[in-house]
């Protein structure tokens, strides 16, 4: 219980320190007050389709306060537009390779990953610039379906404060589920259903080894890995992504071998 209280006034710190910083004290106008005043005794449960456009568009005060407090809500009106293949659609290879090659502490982290963050910034230390990226499945699920990406800490700071409570509202499988359904896979395909037709012209819950290894690859860079784009940079993405499942204890290095050699068969 003490746990999950600090927990929850880390991210009530947090997430106020960046909604501040990025102009959030209009907030606390008396014509703000009265909105949410007004607001409160409505319905929050109505879902209104948006663009893509739209879910970048930077939000005011009142639109962040009301976001934290009623996420899974957000969550939901942001979902109502797009064609969402169901947690039991996905074969369990994707999900796998998903995590293996984006996010390998995604099933313990409470939605932002220390030891990545740390690995990140001496990686670009070392480097002289930003060569390695620290942001979880959860904190890229939360850029994709609300923030802008433009980098600053007050969108940085928001964007880890709504990773925790997305984490605290939402099983793993159904962020999971959330983020295949919203990513972008390169050649026009967005989330995992047009991804699954666009590549291999079957439904995602019929993709092989080899198919879904060489999806979960492709958001990394979809416009440089899209296998329509250059074949042979796909074909190695898929190759990282097997090893990376191997390395883990996804799959045994047997198989990971057979997926490698395995034709792969493209749908144009």
């Amino acid at each position: 219980m003490k746990t999950l209280l600090r927990l929850c006034a880390g991210l009530i710190l947090v997430f106020f320190l960046g909604f501040f910083l990025a102009g959030g004290r209009e907030v606390l106008r008396l014509e703000t007050v009265g909105r949410v005043a007004d607001w409160a005794t409505e319905s929050v449960a109505s879902s209104v389709a948006r663009s893509d456009a739209a879910t970048q568009a930077p939000a005011d005060g009142f639109t962040r306060v009301k976001r934290l407090l009623f996420l899974r809500d957000a969550v939901d009106e942001r979902m109502a537009a797009k064609k969402i293949v169901s947690a039991d659609e996905l074969p369990d290879e994707l999900l796998k390779a998903v995590v293996a090659v984006e996010d390998a502490r995604f099933f313990t982290h409470p939605g932002f990953d220390i030891e990545g963050i740390i690995r990140a910034a001496l990686v670009n230390l070392q480097h002289g610039e930003i060569e390695e990226g620290a942001s979880t499945i959860t904190q890229q699920l939360i850029k994709n379906l609300f923030l802008s990406q433009e980098q600053t800490f007050a969108r940085k700071a928001e964007e880890l404060a709504l990773a925790l409570d997305l984490e605290m509202r939402c099983s793993k499988l159904e962020i999971l589920t959330y983020y295949l359904n919203t990513i972008y896979f390169g050649s026009g395909y967005y989330g995992i259903y047009d991804a699954a037709h666009g590549y291999f012209g079957k439904d995602p819950k019929d993709l092989t080894l080899p198919e879904a290894a060489m999806l979960a690859g492709l958001p990394n860079a979809p416009s440089l890995y899209s296998p329509y784009e250059d074949f042979l940079l796909a074909k190695k993405r898929q190759f990282i992504v097997l090893d990376a499942m191997v390395r883990h204890g996804m799959i045994s290095e047997s198989l990971a071998e057979n997926a490698k050699i395995e034709p792969l068969y493209l749908a144009h």
